[in-house]
């Protein structure tokens, strides 16, 4: 028998209102985090609120079919639903009287709480009644009994997954998929590229690189190494030409469109852009030497890192505020997505050289605001 504590996320569409509708709902083992089942159906044409009602009665037969004396949770963004369902709110509309009704017998001997949550944070089973809509037919996918797979053996779904982390997390968890552009003719011959200097796009292999990085995109959150992450809602990227252009490549594949952050841009190499790193050592070597692990000292004319950090922290903390409860994907480089791993693991300024950060590499990050972070994967390439 499933677990005792059970949470399903519900949520219903409607293209018109009344239109053409469709419902998701996801029941999640409230103890481990594990995504049990996730319902898709295809309504036909109804209003938002019937496919409100519908995916939460969707959701609940599902849990009490698992467990039939489980504790419940239910989580949605339709405040109308929980308002009613908790009994605060009287059930006036004609067409979700008999349904209310439904649910409410589903519920009468059951131990069920009423969440309303923000949209943003529903995004798992928004996918799902937005995919009924799009393929217009039923899926359920049972995962509860199934061999589990090893990347979601210990993840844990909405809080931080280590039991030996302290910290007591109350904002919205965020994903953030850090994705470093393609290739540019720079990146091929190994010359430094920062802010400021030449602005190329991207390469014939650089365009390769991006689309390989947006089909892997575009299955998390259904299928592949990330399907137990929630589907992606937003993408965010740097305004240099390679980032924007892979960036571009990525909203083509997911259907998102792209807004654009400064705080995220390359760090600046001043005088020593276009060059190749040996090179920079021989024409500057005094510059160089005093250059290469500090936090004040800057190529002439370029960036410092000190004031870098500070520049992709408030980048960083934007992202957070305004894509809370999300999952993000950010076009950046090899800079910013150091520094915002850095900041995740707490480390020190070493974490700026350490980690390898390739081409369109997929790195996986979650915050819970400021209050906790949790690193799930640095620097994959196994889409290249």
């Amino acid at each position: 028998m499933a677990s005792s504590n059970l949470i399903i996320e519900a949520d219903g569409g409607s293209r018109g209102n009344p239109g053409l509708a469709g419902s998701g709902a996801v029941v999640i083992d409230a103890d481990t985090g594990e995504v049990l089942i996730e319902i898709a159906r295809y309504i036909g044409i109804a209003t938002n609120n019937v496919a409100e009602y519908l995916a939460l009665k969707s959701g609940l037969e599902a849990a009490i079919e698992l467990n039939p004396e489980a504790r419940i949770l239910v989580r949605m963004d339709s405040k109308l639903v929980i308002e009613q369902m908790a009994g605060r709110w009287k059930i006036k509309h004609p067409d979700m009287i008999q349904i209310g009704s439904q649910v409410q017998r589903l519920v009468a001997n059951l131990q069920v709480r009423w969440m309303w949550i923000p949209r943003e944070e529903n995004s798992r089973a928004d996918a799902l009644a937005n995919k009924a809509m799009d393929e217009r037919e039923d899926s359920i996918v049972h995962s509860e009994g199934a061999k589990q797979r090893s990347p979601v053996a210990e993840f844990n779904q909405v809080k931080p997954s280590s039991v030996r982390s302290p910290d007591k997390v109350t904002e919205p968890l965020t994903t953030l998929i850090l994705v470093r552009h393609g290739r540019t003719h720079l990146t091929e011959s190994k010359r430094i590229s920062g802010s400021g200097g030449e602005n190329p796009g991207l390469s014939d292999l650089g365009r390769a690189d991006a689309r390989a990085a947006a089909k892997a995109l575009a299955e998390i959150g259904s299928k592949g190494p990330w399907a137990h992450i929630a589907p992606i809602s937003a993408i965010v990227a740097s305004p240099i030409q390679r980032t924007q252009d892979t960036a571009n490549i990525i909203a083509n594949e997911l259907g998102l469109s792209v807004s654009t952050l400064p705080e995220i841009a390359e760090i600046s190499f001043g005088d020593w852009d276009g060059h190749t790193n040996d090179e920079v050592e021989n024409q500057w070597p005094a510059e160089f030497t005093a250059w290469q692990g500090s936090w004040s000292a800057s190529p002439p004319n370029g960036e410092s890192l000190e004031a870098f950090d500070q520049r992709v922290m408030r980048g960083l903390l934007e992202i957070l505020i305004q894509h809370a409860g999300k999952t993000v994907v950010v076009v950046s480089h090899v800079m910013p997505i150091r520094g915002i791993i850095r900041e995740a693991m707490e480390s020190g300024i070493s974490g700026y050289w350490r980690p390898q950060v390739a081409p369109c590499s997929l790195s996986v990050l979650r915050f819970w605001g400021s209050q906790s972070a949790e690193v799930v994967t640095i620097n994959s390439t196994s889409h290249l």
